[in-house]
């Protein structure tokens, strides 16, 4: 028998053809538990057929689903119109196409899951799953403005330029480090421009966007091995299209 693994997926940007690619090279199985980082829309063509995906691959998998800042863009948009112009150039011009190909029970079916996607997750092992980051030092359930949770951009940064030598117990290590084991997010891609780019590590966060969106694999990692599986560079996988390019 196979041992149950956790595997955490970055930011898919409607790249489903990425995702399944993923699932094949990891040898993902029932047993396994997925974790997905948000941003399941806005980039490639296939944000129906993403979403389509994640929902029958639920009905299999234990999976968790994570709340992207694109996601909720969408969200906003099929349920109070609300057409944000730099969400348009920022890939939601694609996610409309996609959607106006839809059916009203499609839509309906999608909504329910835009709804009941999590802000984070917290594993037995104290280990915080989210999309961006937080800013609370007391960390996440003390956090006051939940939309953190899907942009913010400074946890990553703040790893990014920590000085090395710190360690946890010394006064100036960041307070909000300090209530998790690891912290895994996506949201920053590491690099927008690499075709060989691999998650980044800085002290106990990861983070997983690999630049799907633009000219970058979709990365999933083992969070006990930390062993990655990459999809192909996802603009190889839609030829015709420039993504968020």
């Amino acid at each position: 028998m196979s041992k149950k693994r956790t595997l955490v997926v970055g930011d898919i940007h409607s790249g489903v053809r990425a995702l399944e690619q993923l699932l094949l090279r990891a040898k993902v199985s029932v047993e396994d538990q997925l974790i997905f980082l948000g941003d399941y829309v806005d980039g490639w063509s296939t944000a129906v057929e993403t979403i389509d995906f994640l929902l029958k691959l639920n009905e299999t998998q234990q999976c968790i689903f994570i709340r992207g800042n694109h996601d909720e863009l969408c969200y906003d948009w099929l349920t109070k119109g609300k057409d944000n112009p730099m969400w348009h150039k920022h890939g939601g011009g694609a996610t409309k196409t996609s959607y106006s190909k839809a059916s009203r029970e499609t839509v309906t079916e999608h909504l329910k899951f835009y709804k009941n996607l999590k802000n984070y997750y917290v594993d037995q092992s104290n280990r915080l799953f989210l999309h961006a980051g937080f800013t609370n030092l007391k960390g996440v359930e003390y956090e006051y403005f939940k939309k953190t949770f899907y942009w913010d951009r400074t946890l990553w940064e703040m790893v990014k330029s920590l000085n090395p030598e710190l360690t946890p117990d010394d006064s100036r290590y960041p307070k909000r480090l300090k209530h998790y084991k690891e912290i895994y997010i996506g949201h920053t891609p590491i690099s927008k421009t690499e075709a060989e780019i691999v998650p980044g590590n800085e002290a106990n966060v990861w983070n997983l966007d690999t630049g799907a969106a633009f000219k970058g694999p979709l990365s999933m990692m083992d969070i006990d091995t930390k062993e990655v599986w990459q999809s192909d560079t996802v603009q190889c996988l839609y030829p015709d299209e420039l993504g968020r390019n």
